[in-house]
């Protein structure tokens, strides 16, 4: 397939328009400048054609490539988010294109003290000769996730403008807030009617994510003592004191993002806020064995009982949430999904490569709302970062996938 690509034009243009999701926020979607991006969507989609293009209340984009089968086939959607992660601004971005990137360092020109290496980033070595996209340095590029945005917005237009590619109903959907963790919160799935799906929000080339971490959130809630400091002696109990105890009591070694990897799980801490009287602390708990999860937390609420063990008189609550759950218990039940995937990627020369994420994407809830929805590789590199980068060979690689992938499931009859 040689398409004449539009992924990177619009790529450039996506990642301009700022979508940084704001946690804590009471609105849906979280920032409402995502909904900018949404209506740029909604117009583009319109233009090639596809008539039912809306974006609903809640900032949620829709629209529907017709079939051009005399048969009935399965529906399948293809997803990506709009928003970008609160890590790193989004404020601003400006993109550069580096044309037939060489393997030499790459110093950002607004903050040169950011320089993106292959020692850092060993799948640079891979990227040679390919023209890569980064920032400027002041902030993260957005890659993740308007690589995938673009690469389903070329793939509609490939659709709609090359009707000799037979497929079925083709669902799209641009989501808000995935990088909060609410990104399907207010998701219509009847209006989102489709029988199967894929995420683009993946990251190297070749690759087939269909295992996901399994997910909790805890929330420690600690109300300490106040009395005037003057006249505090034996008296005070300072919440921020005994938080910061709680969180320094916690593993050095193990047990965090920062000593773990592949399968392994973590609780990490991700915000502490408090006053002399009442301090709070946000966990994140993260393992591929969901039943691990309950053990993780046992053991964190064993950690601060011993904490506060000399401290009998206060009040504490500790909460747990369900956040989602690891895609492959699903994904195993309709194995065909995964392997249609495989077999697009080998069907345009990928070696297709079967992995797993350490996070989640929307498609591990949309799995367990009933569409069964494995997450495809997008190129996005170095993600919540200043030095997030991705190949347009990349993207314009993942639309051929897509393409095949829409091939193989039109012969899919029902």
């Amino acid at each position: 397939m040689n398409f004449p690509y539009t992924v990177e034009e619009r790529f450039l243009r996506y990642v301009q328009i700022d979508t940084t999701a704001i946690p804590g926020s009471p609105t849906f979607p979280s920032s409402l400048i995502q909904k900018d991006l949404g209506a740029l969507l909604v117009q583009e989609l319109l233009e090639m054609g596809i008539s039912d293009a809306v974006m609903d209340e809640h900032g949620y984009v829709f629209g529907t490539i017709p079939s051009n089968l005399n048969y009935e086939v399965p529906t399948i959607c293809f997803c990506s988010h709009m928003d970008t992660a609160p890590d790193v601004t989004g404020k601003n971005v400006k993109p550069i294109v580096h044309r037939k990137y060489d393997g030499k360092p790459i110093t950002l020109p607004d903050d040169t003290t950011q320089i993106i290496t292959t020692d850092r980033h060993p799948y640079l070595k891979e990227k040679i000769g390919d023209d890569l996209i980064t920032a400027s340095g002041h902030t993260l590029l957005g890659a993740d996730d308007k690589a995938g945005v673009a690469i389903i917005m070329d793939y509609a237009y490939q659709l709609m403008n090359n009707p000799q590619i037979p497929h079925g109903n083709i669902r799209v959907l641009f989501t808000p807030d995935e990088e909060i963790g609410r990104g399907v919160d207010f998701l219509d799935m009847k209006k989102l009617n489709a029988d199967f799906g894929y995420t683009l929000d993946g990251g190297p080339l070749g690759s087939i994510e269909n295992e996901s971490f399994s997910a909790d959130a805890v929330t420690v809630e600690i109300t300490g003592i106040s009395t005037h400091p003057g006249y505090a002696k034996g008296k005070m109990v300072n919440a921020i004191k005994v938080a910061g105890e709680f969180v320094a009591a916690l593993p050095k070694n193990e047990w965090s993002p920062e000593t773990t990897e592949k399968r392994e799980g973590f609780v990490h801490p991700t915000s502490i806020n408090g006053t002399l009287e009442s301090a709070t602390v946000s966990f994140i708990v993260r393992d591929h064995d969901t039943k691990l999860l309950e053990l993780h937390e046992t053991r964190l609420k064993a950690i601060l009982d011993s904490v506060l063990a000399n401290y009998p008189e206060l009040h504490t609550t500790f909460t747990i949430k369900q956040q989602y759950r690891n895609m492959r218990e699903v994904l195993d039940t309709f194995p065909f999904v995964t392997e249609y995937a495989m077999q697009a990627m080998e069907k345009v020369g990928l070696n297709a490569k079967l992995d797993l994420i350490r996070g989640g994407t929307d498609g591990s809830r949309l799995s367990f709302m009933g569409l069964p929805c494995p997450n495809i590789f997008t190129g996005e590199m170095a993600i919540h970062s200043r030095h997030e980068y991705v190949s347009v060979q990349d993207m314009q690689k993942a639309v051929n996938t897509i393409v095949a992938l829409t091939e193989i499931w039109s012969k899919h009859k029902k």
